[in-house]
């Protein structure tokens, strides 16, 4: 197997591994919390954030562990975990090179067109303009 097939397999595991661990935090807090409020995703999200900036900074700091660990732990585990971890990266780092205009234009950009974006499919599912 190359090394690139093999790098794909690994995010495919981890990105499976991740999204059980995601619902299984989904089912706990609903049974814990009920299903008034999202604290499943809300809970996700932030554990997310939190493990990949952890992860990212044990890989610029550290540097220890390979490509492949990172690609399994980031792209893999915390991208079937949680995508919005890789957003908050993505922001910090926007923000850390002093692109403050554009992490800011990154952040509502992104929130205000997906948000958009599903009640555009949900009209479009609902029938539309019928």
């Amino acid at each position: 197997m190359s090394h690139h097939a093999f790098a794909f397999l690994l995010i495919f595991i981890g990105g499976g591994l991740g999204s059980m661990l995601r619902h299984a935090l989904n089912q706990a807090n609903a049974a814990s919390f009920g299903f008034n409020f999202s604290y499943g995703t809300l809970f996700v999200n932030i554990i997310g954030s939190v493990a990949m900036g952890l992860v990212a900074g044990w890989f610029a700091f550290r540097g220890e562990g390979g490509q492949l660990l990172r690609l399994f732990l980031t792209t893999g585990i915390l991208g079937g975990f949680t995508t919005f971890s890789a957003f908050s990266l993505d922001v910090v780092l926007l923000w850390e090179r002093g692109q403050t205009a554009g992490a800011a234009f990154y952040i509502v950009g992104s929130v205000a067109a997906s948000i958009i974006g599903a009640f555009a499919g949900l009209f479009i599912m609902r029938g539309g303009l019928n």
